[in-house]
């Protein structure tokens, strides 16, 4: 099964410690990040996508993509 992630946060180090912890549980990056304001909260975003295979899993509507 292939997941796909799109990991989003304030441009501050939270954002950077949800991208780690993604990669240390084996997701990959998938293109660029993305960079975008705000004019509700007047901040910057960020944004990544990132994707993984799991074998042996089907997928489900209902899975909670972060257990993975």
């Amino acid at each position: 099964m292939k997941l796909y992630r799109f990991l989003t946060g304030p441009d501050d180090s939270s954002f950077c410690h949800k991208v780690t912890a993604a990669l240390n549980k084996g997701w990959l990056l998938h293109g660029a990040p993305s960079y975008a304001f705000d004019p509700e909260t007047k901040t910057m975003r960020c944004g990544q996508a990132v994707f993984k295979e799991v074998e042996g899993v089907d997928y489900e509507p209902g899975i909670k993509l972060s257990d993975y």
